[in-house]
């Protein structure tokens, strides 16, 4: 086996494990969690996957079939899922220095293993298993591979394998695990490439394996696609991310930011849809700086719901356009602002709205502007006060420190979360108590 091999551990429905940590009653009870504004069911417990219940399905027409089988309902709970997400992280690296998150439930660990002494991989899964179970309270399942596509697939059947741990150590495990696997369930196979490949013949991972690369880079993508190929045939290709939003020019630079969000009610008033654009613009500007970029684009999105009878739906948009990129949060609140007056229409009931940011660029690096010079000392000021918000604001709780534009705690705008939990671990408010 090659020296480095590589781990996927998939924490199991990660959100309602994330619940049942503080409240072992649910273990062994059907649990859902819902989607902001209480919209549409994101995670289910087994229990509650038996009785049908599919994912994405509205709630508002799975409720009478929730309170029928009385299947626990939770609304959700970012904070403590990202949280509890670091504390999973923070445990795989006790087994390797090299993690590499991949989404808020699964992460990459890379394993490096002298030629001379192969370690016992499942020994070694096993315990990783243990310890995230043992020291935050997370099942979870670990494939083990030795490329970050394999590894995907193994832990896609580590699932549905006693003890949750999936090993593709040898050529014939390999070829085992790729007869059994569904085309259409290989990582990067999207929705589009499936029907192109059935209609070639090739039904599951093992026939793409052994198509010719030829074949491969004309009909599925080119060089993507030839990297899929090869990492199927146990040849690493992906690149190796750490940190996920590093500067790497092929995979890991950010593109834009995004802040949306559904209101828990339609709204009308401007001074109320002023303060939520500004909220998810400052929300925009604390992930840009988070990233080290700034940014030379504002759009601003405005929608009316496409469900009502009255009116037609839409989401329109304005983009406001800065002579120099910035990560400042009072500039982007102007922009957005100014986009959110183009849009802008009195009587009309808008259901959300959202913040843009794009036209990144890394913030020593700016585009100068032939008329607007810049004035070092100003942008110092800048630059000083960002790292003094975000400083307060990362150690005493967000939005200890905010702008005013963005209104009160208890907006409006804010969406249903009628079922939240407590945020047992990021607030001192709600701290969870042992009696």
């Amino acid at each position: 086996m090659a020296p480095n091999v590589y781990a996927l551990v998939d924490c199991n429905n990660f959100y309602v494990s994330c619940e049942r940590v503080f409240r072992p009653e649910l273990v062994g009870v059907p649990v859902v969690v819902l989607s902001n504004n209480d919209g549409c069911l994101i995670s289910r417990s087994d229990e509650a996957k038996a009785l049908g219940l599919r994912m994405g399905e509205p709630y508002f027409k799975a409720r009478p079939f929730l309170e029928q089988h009385r299947v626990r309902v939770f609304s959700s709970n970012y904070p403590l899922y990202g949280d509890l997400s670091r504390r999973v992280n923070l445990v795989l690296g006790q087994f390797s220095p090299e993690v590499e998150p991949y989404s808020i439930d699964e992460s990459f660990v890379r394993l490096a293993a002298p030629v001379q002494h192969r370690p016992d991989y499942q020994a070694l899964a096993l315990a990783i298993r243990a310890a995230v179970l043992q020291q935050v309270g997370i099942p979870v399942c670990v494939g083990v591979a030795p490329t970050k596509t394999l590894a995907k697939l193994a832990n896609r059947r580590a699932r549905h394998v006693s003890g949750g741990v999936l090993i593709l150590d040898s050529p014939e495990s390999q070829a085992m695990a790729l007869a059994a696997t569904a085309v259409r369930d290989v990582w990067g196979i999207g929705r589009r490439q499936a029907p192109k490949l059935l209609a070639a013949d090739i039904g599951t991972a093992a026939e793409l394996a052994a198509a010719t690369e030829g074949w491969v880079r004309r009909n599925l993508g080119g060089v993507v696609g030839v990297r899929l190929w090869r990492e199927l045939r146990g040849e690493p290709c992906l690149s190796w991310h750490p940190r996920p939003e590093a500067d790497d020019e092929a995979e890991g630079r950010r593109h834009s930011v995004t802040y949306t969000r559904s209101f828990g009610q339609p709204q009308r008033g401007q001074p109320v849809l002023c303060e939520a654009v500004a909220t998810f613009a400052a929300r925009a500007a604390e992930k840009l700086r988070r990233h080290e970029l700034a940014a030379h684009l504002v759009t601003v999105l405005l929608g009316t719901d496409r469900f009502a009878a009255t009116t037609e739906g839409a989401t329109r948009t304005a983009v406001i356009y800065l002579p120099q990129a910035t990560q400042d949060t009072s500039t982007l609140l102007a922009a957005a602002r100014r986009g959110l007056a183009q849009l802008y229409q009195p009587g009309a009931a808008y259901v959300r709205a959202g913040v843009l940011l794009s036209g990144l660029e890394p913030p020593g690096q700016p585009q100068l502007d032939l008329f607007t010079p810049i004035e070092p000392a100003r942008l110092q000021e800048q630059q000083q006060l960002m790292r003094t918000l975000d400083s307060l604001n990362h150690r005493f709780g967000r939005d200890a420190v905010r702008y005013a534009a963005t209104g009160t705690r208890a907006a409006a705008w804010a969406g249903r979360n009628g079922f939240r939990s407590p945020a047992y671990t990021t607030s001192w408010e709600e701290l969870w108590q042992v009696k």
